[in-house]
Formats: structure tokens, C-alpha cells, sequence
């Protein structure tokens, strides 16, 4: 029988058997190869994989592997950190300011250390440090020896915004803007503004904040604000914030966005803040509209608002002065604001609730132009500032201000994006998460009775989910930072619709605070969902740089950590015991600890 190959050409059945033995010679050769460096791989492979399970244990186990072999830390003893590292801030370190560029203020931006660089010591507090002075009061005066810095009292004792008498700063209440006292300015706003006396506004962001007198008085009036400026030589306005017990948080509109989610805050402010809102395109203003939920006001008071009788303190002219306030009015337009009142220094903006407004961007002419859809609206770590503008979601009918339940029904009712938070299909989850967060607070109180008490002001939750916790404590004279890690799932616009603050922040970095800030750390879980990623080490030791002598941290883990997360924080001088959870369950344990008050080596105060 004859075959034809594929030229065409005749061939037979003796051929084909003579093409066919060199094949399947071929074939074996190639099976036992194959078999043989198989063979190899697989050994290197068990030796891989026998590393990489010893290193995955280490961060996440069973709750069986937990029990029979929780995580081990040889000893260790920290050392002290120099004196002159007693307001060290690792990610916004004056000494490295010279590295980076001045170009839109870019070197007062997050630079942290590379990991070569860190330190591994720990931050002692200044000579005569004391316990600080407890709310109420803190908010009128603190202890100069906690934050010794005498520039600013020289600079700004003028504008009554603080007094050194003794061993105390006192806090009139003064401002640039504001000489007959922030209560008198904040009255006047609150008439342009009604909607700061009924529940409507909750939440604030101070730009350029000096030493949050704003922020201080609008809690008494209900409204929470984050005070925000950047790390300076001199001012230390943040750290001052801190201490007073009001909150604050490092920061500068530069070249990237600032750390939170968009159509968030219901209100923004500027106090002759100096931010240069019209130059580089817009493109600090834009990001104001960013962070500002629709409906949501933009304060402005200071230059250009009233140049018309201003304009001759402000070495300028009023030519000049007028052109940058219709520029800013213009460029307000541009955005959907619309100017809401306006008296005497005070402007007041509204940010359009109507998505039609923005419709007009859509003209290729148009500036500024749309954000295009690859630039997520919520992404906001380490992320460039964009010359754009982020339209707000149009299928959110309810997260406008005024359409949001007012303050305080805000806190418990399931916000809108819920339902955006990925892995969560209905306000169910976010129901059982609060409820969850109310039976383990009764639990906590009872391990830490300074809870509730003026023992504890600044609290900071370092893995804050929906806000719960912080929702918990709301009947308590505290506020409470909460921090929702830049790799887990975005729930902080969730906790910002319920009226609460917070931030991003990835834990392998500082945050971006002073030392000696907070009076209680919270955690739940982080070292199970982080130790992949940041070592804990370092997580403990910027605990302990944030956390105030004596102030408290509870930290709620896997079994599998707890003696490890013991050993390190007994290096770092703290004192910890160990508790069962609400439900006594073995594979997760609680530990509250103390940070001991220690003053430097070379320190007088000893």
C-alpha cells in the first residue's frame, strides 16, 4: 500500500515502520530527560517550598498551628535614641530636606528612609517632659517642656496665638485672621453658614491649620476637624495641635494627593494658609474639590477675600488683588463651586450637589478638564497630583451634603458605599460590624478602665474597617484617627459618610505625626494581615514613637504573635499582660499594655 507525503510523493508501509523506530527512539530519550530534570526540580522545589512555609508561618497560621507553635523572638533590648531625636518624624525629617527638590514646597512631602536608614532606637522625650495636662484644660494651655519650641511664641505672640507664662503655653484663641479670638471668627461663619449649627456639616479639614484653634472650638459645636500643616524647623503647629488634645496630622498640598478618599469632608478652610490656590493650573484647589463632598463648603478667608479694604497690609496693590480674586472666582466657576456668602474676610463656596454641572466639561476646550477613568478617584497614597477634575460618582444619590442623615443619626446608618467596598454585598456586614464593635468595647472597658476617663484623648485605630471601634467610644470625651492600610480594602469613605476622620497609611512606613502623640493605640489583626509585608519590629517601634509615656495600646491577635509581640515590647520597656477575647476563644488573645514614662541617659530629669 502506497502513501503520499506532503509534497506529494509516494511512499510505503516499510518506510513509514523506518521513519517510525528513530521516533520512537527519540521520544524515550526525551521521556527520560524529562524524568531526570524533574527529578531536580522537584528537589529544589520541596527545598523552596520547606522555606517558604517556615516564612508564611511566621505571618498567618491555623488556629491548630497556633497553639502548638506560636511565633518565638529571641530577647531584646532597644536603645535610646540621641536627645536631639526627640521630635524625630522619619518620613518628614528636616534632615534630609536637602535631598529633595523646593519646587511646590516638594522636600516638606513623605520622604521616609530607606530600610538601611532606620532607626532601631527608641525616642526619648524631651528634658522635663510631664504627663500632658487633661482634657478640657489642654485645650487652653500645655506644658512648655513637652513641646519646647520658642520661635513660634517670639513670632506669632502678636496674633495671640499662643503665650508663654511659666511652664506653660497658653492658647488665647488668636489668629491672623482672627484678632478678636477664634470664637467671635467661627460665630460669624456659622451665620454665612447655618448648616455648621443643625447636624448638616460634621466633618472638617483645616489647610494651613497654625495651632488648630479652629479645630478646637468647632468641637464644641459638634464638628470634627483634621488639622493638617506640614512638618517645619520652627512651628512644630501640628505637634502643638496633639498636645492640646485636638486632632492633626502631617501633611502638604504639593505634588501628591493628600491621604484621603474622595467626596469625603463637608467642609474645607483657609485661614491666610498662603497656598497659592490659582497658580500650577488649579491644581491645589482641585484637589480641595477632590477630598469635598458634593454640597460640601470651602471656606476662605485672608487674601484676596476683601482686598477692597485689605489690600494695603498685604504689600500688593488692588489691581493686583482684584485680578487674583476674579482668577479665583473663575477657576471656583470652573469646578461647580458657587459662591454660597460672603462678609467682611469671610468667602464662602459650595460645591455643586448637580452632576449636571459638569457636563460642561465634555467641550474638548474646557479647563480644567475631566479626570479621565483610569485615574481611581479614591487612590490616594503616594498619588500624583493631576491637573483634572474628579466628578463625583453620579449613581451616589445619597452621599451629598444634606442628603447624608444629619449628625449624630449619620453614625449608625449604613453609608451608600458600603456596597463599593469590595467583598461586601449589603449593609448587613457593615450592621454586624458595628454591633460586633459594641459588645467587645464593653469587654475592653473592663481590661482598661482608663477608657472613658481623662486619662485617654488622642486614640488612634491602626486598622480601622468601617470605623466601629471609634463608633463604640463616641459617648467618650476622646476622638479617634482612623487608619485604613493603603493595600486592604477601601472602607474610609465609608468611616468619613458616618461622620468620623481617618487616614491612609501603609505600616511598613512612620505615619505621619509627631512623637509622643497618642494616648491609645488600637489594633486588630494588623500582624496577621501585614507581617507579609512589614516587619514587626518596625510596626512596634513606631508604636512606641507615637505612643505618650505611660499611654496604652491594645492589641488584639492571633495566638500565634502574641509571645513574640510580648518579647519586643518588653525591649521597648513596656509592661503587657495577656487576656482572653469576649468569647474566650484560644486561637486570637489580647494584650494591654502600658509605655513606660523614661527620660534620656543625659537627660536632667532624671
Amino acid at each position: 500500500m502506497k502513501y503520499k507525503d506532503k509534497d506529494g510523493k509516494p511512499w510505503t508501509q516499510s518506510e513509514k515502520k523506518a521513519r517510525v523506530v528513530p521516533l520512537t527512539i527519540l521520544l524515550v530519550v526525551l521521556c527520560g530527560i524529562s524524568f531526570y530534570l524533574g527529578g531536580i526540580f522537584c528537589s529544589w522545589k520541596d527545598r523552596f517550598e520547606s522555606v517558604e512555609v517556615q516564612d508564611v508561618a511566621k505571618s498567618v497560621s491555623s488556629p491548630k498551628e497556633s497553639t502548638a507553635s506560636p511565633l518565638q523572638i529571641k530577647s531584646v533590648s532597644f536603645p535610646e535614641c540621641s536627645s536631639d531625636y526627640q521630635d524625630y518624624t522619619p518620613c518628614t525629617d528636616p534632615r534630609r530636606w536637602k535631598k529633595y527638590g523646593t519646587h511646590r514646597l516638594t522636600f516638606m512631602e513623605r520622604h521616609c528612609p530607606p530600610i538601611f536608614e532606620r532607626k532601631e532606637c527608641l525616642v526619648p522625650p524631651p528634658d522635663g517632659y510631664k504627663p500632658p495636662i487633661r482634657w478640657p484644660k489642654s485645650r487652653d494651655q500645655c506644658w512648655y517642656r513637652n513641646v519646647p519650641y520658642d520661635w513660634i511664641n517670639k513670632q506669632k505672640s502678636n496674633q495671640n496665638w499662643l503665650r508663654k507664662q511659666g511652664d506653660k503655653f497658653f492658647f488665647p484663641g488668636g489668629g491672623t485672621m482672627f484678632p478678636r479670638g477664634v470664637s467671635a471668627y467661627v460665630d460669624l461663619m456659622q451665620d454665612l453658614i447655618p448648616e455648621m449649627t443643625d447636624g448638616t456639616i460634621r466633618t472638617a479639614i483645616d489647610t494651613g491649620c497654625g495651632v488648630a484653634s479652629w479645630g478646637g472650638d468647632l468641637l464644641d459645636r459638634g464638628i470634627l476637624t483634621v488639622s493638617l500643616a506640614p512638618r517645619d524647623n520652627h512651628e512644630a503647629q501640628v505637634q502643638f495641635a496633639l498636645e492640646r488634645g485636638i486632632p492633626a496630622i502631617l501633611g502638604i498640598i504639593s505634588t501628591q494627593r493628600l491621604p484621603f478618599p474622595s467626596n469625603s469632608f463637608d467642609m474645607a478652610h483657609c485661614s491666610r494658609c498662603l497656598i497659592p490656590w490659582t497658580e500650577f493650573g488649579g491644581i491645589y484647589l482641585l484637589e480641595v474639590h477632590r477630598i469635598l463632598r458634593p454640597g460640601g463648603f470651602w471656606v476662605l478667608s485672608g487674601p484676596p477675600v476683601n482686598y477692597e479694604n485689605r489690600w494695603r497690609g498685604w504689600n500688593t496693590t488692588v489691581e493686583e488683588q482684584k485680578s487674583d480674586y476674579e482668577k479665583l472666582q473663575d477657576l471656583l466657576s470652573s469646578m461647580c463651586f458657587k459662591l454660597y456668602s460672603k462678609k467682611d474676610d469671610i468667602a464662602v463656596w459650595q460645591k455643586s450637589s448637580d452632576n449636571t454641572c459638569y457636563d460642561k466639561l465634555a467641550d474638548p476646550d474646557a479647563y480644567p478638564p475631566k479626570c479621565d477613568d483610569s485615574l481611581e478617584p479614591d487612590a490616594a497614597w503616594y498619588t500624583p497630583l493631576r491637573t483634572c477634575v474628579v466628578v463625583p460618582n453620579p449613581k451616589l444619590k445619597k452621599s451629598a451634603l444634606g442628603l447624608l442623615p444629619k449628625w449624630p443619626d449619620r453614625l449608625g446608618v449604613a453609608p451608600e458605599r458600603v456596597s463599593d467596598v469590595h467583598g461586601t454585598s449589603s449593609s448587613s456586614d457593615f450592621k454586624h460590624d458595628d454591633s460586633k464593635w459594641k459588645v467587645r468595647m464593653k469587654h475592653y472597658k473592663k481590661l482598661l478602665p482608663a477608657i472613658g476617663t481623662d486619662k485617654i484623648r488622642n486614640v488612634m485605630d491602626m486598622n480601622a474597617a468601617y470605623g466601629g471601634f471609634a463608633a463604640a467610644l463616641i459617648d467618650y470625651p476622646l476622638w479617634v484617627m482612623n487608619v485604613v492600610s493603603s493595600y486592604s480594602a477601601n472602607t474610609l469613605a465609608v468611616v468619613y459618610d458616618r461622620g468620623l476622620i481617618g487616614a491612609y497609611h501603609d505600616w511598613c512606613e512612620a505615619f505621619s505625626t509627631y512623637p509622643r502623640t497618642y494616648d491609645l493605640l488600637h489594633l486588630d489583626g494588623l500582624f496577621t494581615a501585614e507581617s507579609h509585608r512589614c516587619e514587626m519590629k518596625y510596626v512596634l517601634l513606631e508604636m512606641d514613637r507615637i505612643l505618650r509615656p505611660e499611654g496604652y495600646a491594645i492589641i488584639r491577635e492571633s495566638s500565634y504573635f502574641v509571645d513574640g509581640i510580648v518579647t519586643l515590647a518588653k525591649g521597648m520597656r513596656w509592661s503587657c499582660r495577656k487576656e482572653d477575647t469576649e468569647y474566650g476563644v484560644e486561637k486570637e488573645k489580647l494584650l494591654i499594655c502600658q509605655k513606660k514614662l523614661w527620660y534620656s541617659s543625659d537627660s536632667n530629669s532624671r
